[in-house]
């Protein structure tokens, strides 16, 4: 079995340099911590008074709560695809 290959590039979130290890392209890793950063950015410019600690917080919560909708609305869309190739079978 073939070991992935693994990339690791230095990113910035919220003005902090991270060095991130992974399999997916450096281009793939900036582009998710552009999404990271955007989204404290957007908590900071609301909520100026809280801590780093609380923004990340809040954006990991956002993140996750975004995943979960788009996870939920991808198995209705497979459903729907389903529902429909079955009756198609049934119904010919």
């Amino acid at each position: 079995m073939r070991e992935e290959e693994m990339y690791k590039t230095t990113v910035r979130i919220f003005g902090e340099p991270y060095t991130i290890k992974g399999a997916v392209t450096p281009e793939h890793m900036e582009e998710v911590a552009s999404i990271v950063n955007e989204r404290m950015e957007q908590i900071s410019r609301k909520a100026p008074h809280l801590s780093v600690a609380k923004i990340a917080v809040l954006a990991s919560f956002h993140l996750a709560h975004d995943l979960m909708k788009l996870q939920e609305d991808y198995d209705d869309l497979i459903k729907l695809l389903e529902d429909s190739h079955s009756s198609k079978t049934t119904n010919p």
